[in-house]
């Protein structure tokens, strides 16, 4: 079953997730402190309301402060974030994002290469 696309997130709000998610945990002050040319305390707050309202954080109260967590695991969000850029960027297309990674102006160390082709490999034998 398909996926639904989740609300896309500016780049301050990623900033905020990969803080976030590097944390486990994070309060909208230790946010302020890890971004680089930090916006106001309140803007801070505001994109914490709004990743919350998308769906990408939650929070519990600590006395008072608020403490923000993902919603999702870490690698859940990769695979939402990458099948996005897969749709936007590839129509859709493995194949056509795969080989922009394989790009010669680009190469991959041989470990790299031989870990894609097991996963490859991998997939064929399982049908999918």
């Amino acid at each position: 079953m398909p996926r639904s696309p989740a609300p896309a997130l500016s780049r301050r709000e990623r900033q905020i997730m990969d803080i976030v998610y590097r944390l486990g945990r994070a309060t909208a002050t230790e946010v302020q402190a890890e971004l680089t040319d930090p916006p106001s305390y309140s803007t801070v707050r505001a994109l914490l309301r709004v990743l919350e309202e998308k769906g990408h954080l939650r929070h519990q109260q600590d006395g008072p402060r608020y403490v923000f967590m993902p919603t999702v695991p870490r690698e859940r969000a990769r695979v939402n974030a990458l099948d996005q850029v897969v749709r936007t960027f590839f129509d859709g297309s493995a194949s056509q994002a795969m080989a922009a990674l394989l790009d010669e102006d680009r190469p991959l160390p041989k470990a790299e290469l031989d870990r894609l082709a097991k996963l490859i490999a991998d997939a064929r034998k399982e049908g999918r």
